[in-house]
């Protein structure tokens, strides 16, 4: 009896210990420093970027890389899906976010839950980023700059790169494509009036066209360009909150105007005299047209990779789905596991097949700038210096 006794004993004890060692072992891949840690912004610290990221029906998957790929603690993101997109869809981008510790841990991610409805070439484009922009002021006091993503979109950097080069940019600067020498668009896009049922409808539609056009507006310039935009905070409290008259006057321009994503903030900006010189003009993206261009530039592949990488761009469109060129710029320029966020210096775990490095975090507020980020910043000190001539700034280009 003694015997067996001791036998039972040795043998609890021993699954005793086997099950503290497992406990132990999983502790180690799931555990990460406590939230809350201090996010210091200012001036003297890192800029911080509010990404609005928008999809429509089955781009919950994409939406949701994409964020994965444009992720660090330190910004804000709100995810948007239109309302041609179904609730379960827009449930399961929620449950996506909410199984990412670090996502959890910094509350620094929202779905929207009452989508826009968008119509390709109307001005609900415009409404339902200029909504996103003011959510983004209202539920963070402290990013720099708004970005604008869509589905399309991939990233040819790591947010420590991004961080890195952008802080040595005024903060007030505008990131934006311009022009006011409109050419064909005149004709074709800004004096045609045109209706957007998506303004008032629940249901997506395309625009209708009216049988008369207008005349060029006299009491301000208008301008257009690319629909990609960087833009300061301080500009999108001077659109949203709208002190001056000028962001609503152009906005109930825009409503008649096809496209209008691509000539509301364009004009706004270069007609006040506030901020006409905070732009630079580009639209940090690398894109391939077709000659002559069509509506969309064409879609990315591998061939188009070397281009990219050498191009200085800080993001590329428009890919496909799961296009395979994405999984190159995921390993080699991202470093980039899959369903895992991009690694950056606040990750302290151990990167391997099955433990995410990010798992585990430090100091939020240090960075790692790698490679890739030469030549974006090259890209950068470029358009700074046009900017410091002021030969690329809001240029008023008189009709021949």
């Amino acid at each position: 009896m003694a015997a067996d006794k001791k036998w039972l004993f040795t043998l609890f004890i021993t699954a005793f210990l086997s099950l503290i060692l497992l406990l132990s072992i999983l502790s180690s891949f799931s555990s990460h420093t406590p939230y809350p840690l201090i996010l210091r912004r200012g001036l003297n610290y890192p800029p911080a970027f509010a990404y609005y990221i928008s999809g429509s029906s089955g781009d919950a998957d994409r939406v949701f890389r994409l964020l994965l790929a444009v992720y660090h603690p330190r910004n804000r993101y709100l995810l948007h899906l239109g309302s041609e997109s179904s609730d379960f869809e827009r449930r399961k981008l929620g449950y996506l976010v909410r199984r990412v510790g670090v996502m959890r841990a910094f509350g620094n991610v929202d779905v929207v839950g009452k989508p826009d409805a968008m119509t390709y070439m109307g001005s609900s484009n415009i409404a339902a980023i200029l909504r996103g922009a003011s959510i983004l002021l209202k539920v963070d006091g402290g990013w720099s700059w708004f970005v604008y993503l869509t589905a399309l979109d991939y990233p040819l950097l790591t947010q420590d790169d991004l961080s890195n080069v952008f802080s040595s940019v005024r903060r007030d600067l505008n990131f934006i494509d311009h022009t006011n020498d409109l050419g064909w668009k005149e004709g074709q896009r800004i004096r045609p009036i045109v209706v957007d049922p998506g303004l008032y409808l629940a249901r997506r539609v395309q625009i209708f066209h009216a049988t008369e056009k207008r005349k060029m507006p006299d009491a301000f310039k208008v301008f257009t360009g690319s629909p990609w935009v960087t833009l300061s905070r301080s500009f999108l409290e001077y659109c949203v909150l709208g002190w001056d008259n000028l962001p609503r006057t152009l906005l109930m321009f825009s409503t008649n105007v096809v496209l209008s994503q691509e000539v509301y903030f364009h004009s706004v900006i270069c007609n006040s005299p506030e901020f006409r010189n905070t732009t630079v003009n580009s639209d940090l993206r690398y894109m391939v047209w077709d000659d002559p261009p069509k509506m969309e530039p064409v879609y990315l592949n591998i061939s188009d990779y070397k281009q990219m990488v050498e191009s200085g761009a800080a993001f590329a469109r428009q890919f496909t789905k799961d296009e395979a060129v994405l999984d190159m710029i995921d390993k080699n320029i991202l470093n980039r596991g899959s369903n895992r966020v991009t690694p950056g210096a606040w990750c302290t775990g151990r990167s391997s097949w099955f433990s995410d490095p990010c798992s585990q975090w430090g100091d939020v507020n240090i960075l790692k700038p790698e490679i890739h980020a030469t030549k974006f910043k090259e890209s950068i000190e470029n358009l700074l210096d046009d900017l410091e001539s002021q030969s690329n700034q809001c240029i008023i280009q008189q009709s021949k």
